[in-house]
């Protein structure tokens, strides 16, 4: 299958994209190249061939979600700039 610059004005002009006639023979030849490479990937046999649905056997490996306190109110309280009692006064931002 090859393109012809008819299809790359095509694609361009869906795409909104604006290039000059050099570009244009630079995108055709990239095009078919592309295009004759895909031709030869379907040349391959992949009956037997499971579809890939990840590209690692890996599974996440997640730590356990376990809650603990791992900084103390008065901890947290040191370095706040300001603070009022027990809470942290930040600027108000909504209307």
């Amino acid at each position: 299958m090859n393109i012809d610059q008819q299809t790359i004005r095509g694609i361009a002009h869906l795409a909104r994209l604006e290039f000059d006639a050099k570009d244009e023979a630079s995108l055709l030849t990239d095009f078919n190249k592309i295009l004759t490479w895909m031709d030869k990937l379907n040349e391959l046999d992949t009956t037997n061939v499971a579809p890939l649905i990840h590209m690692s056997e890996e599974v996440n490996v997640l730590r356990e979600d376990v809650a603990k306190v791992t900084l103390s109110h008065a901890e947290a309280l040191f370095n706040a700039p300001k603070k009022d009692s027990d809470y942290i006064r930040v600027p108000k931002f909504l209307g």
